[in-house]
């Protein structure tokens, strides 16, 4: 009888088990490769990089600003792959003439029905400043109502010594803007610079479904230093547990598309995003094995 008790209850907290992983899901993705042309020792044509993605198992790309933006889409189109977002920098200094670039409503139509986002790096004030949220919502509202018609969301980004510099920052702006398109974006390098604490989990649940976006890479738990060699590695180097930040992020209900920062990283970007890539299939197959 007693042996008959021990069975039904392991096999009972074995179920429990295969229902929490259930419901936690399979890891984010897939993965794509922003500023990895930036610091490429070999200075490759937007075609090359395309053929070096799509090679590499990369889903897409990243496109910094709106220079080369038609070009940037027709290479990865031609390489079957994806253009997740376009960067723009939206500055909100009172001596602003245009708040941001003037070609966006011309851009606007090339990427319709593309699954791409519009990242915002919201400059022109002090980092965190709240006085300036006014003016912020308003530049926010505004793109995002030039942006849905095109089915084009809108990704806040966090970014060290920027007016939005934190992802408490963009929270608090993407719930003011009260826009359905209008997002925010965890970027882990950012979080690393700006945050002394290590507590990503409250973060994450703070953004709830006003995450949208992430970046990751591999970097160190703490850097002193100013610059980001240490905070922006490949995948397969640093102190910090990115696997345990992407496992983290499934947990919290993410399964979107992750982009691996690649910003500052020198030599052949052919191989440090080899190297990312073999430690992001490694952490998949990892996890299909565990289900």
């Amino acid at each position: 009888m007693r042996l008959g008790r021990f069975r039904l209850l392991v096999c009972v907290l074995a179920l429990l088990f295969q229902g929490a992983r259930a419901a936690e899901g399979p890891l984010p993705g897939p993965l794509f490769a922003l500023c990895m042309d930036t610091h490429d020792a070999r200075k490759r044509t937007l075609e090359e990089q395309a053929a070096m993605l799509r090679s590499l198992g990369y889903a897409g790309a990243g496109h910094l600003w709106l220079d080369h933006l038609e070009e940037r889409i027709r290479t990865l189109d031609a390489a079957g792959l994806r253009l997740f977002q376009v960067y723009l920098r939206v500055d909100l200094s009172p001596q602003a003439k245009e708040p941001y670039d003037a070609r966006l409503k011309s851009a606007l139509p090339l990427l319709k029905g593309r699954g791409t986002a519009l990242a915002l790096i919201l400059t022109g004030g002090r980092p965190s400043d709240e006085a300036l949220d006014g003016r912020a919502v308003g530049v926010v509202r505004e793109i995002a109502d030039l942006a849905r018609p095109h089915n084009v969301g809108i990704a806040l980004y966090p970014h060290t010594a920027d007016w939005l510099e934190r992802i408490e920052d963009a929270v608090r702006v993407s719930r003011k803007a009260e826009r359905p398109n209008v997002g925010v974006m965890f970027n882990l390098c950012h979080w690393l610079r700006t945050d002394s604490q290590r507590d990503y989990r409250r973060l994450l649940a703070l953004a709830g479904t006003h995450l949208v976006a992430v970046s990751i890479n591999g970097a160190d738990t703490f850097d002193s230093q100013p610059g980001w060699s240490r905070y922006i590695q490949p995948l397969d180097r640093g102190s910090f547990p990115v696997r345990e930040f992407v496992m983290a992020l499934a947990e919290a209900g993410y399964h979107g598309p992750v982009g691996l920062q690649c910003y500052g990283i020198s030599g052949d970007a052919e191989d440090h995003l080899r190297r990312s890539m073999a430690t992001w299939k490694s952490w998949t197959a990892a996890e299909s094995r565990g289900r």
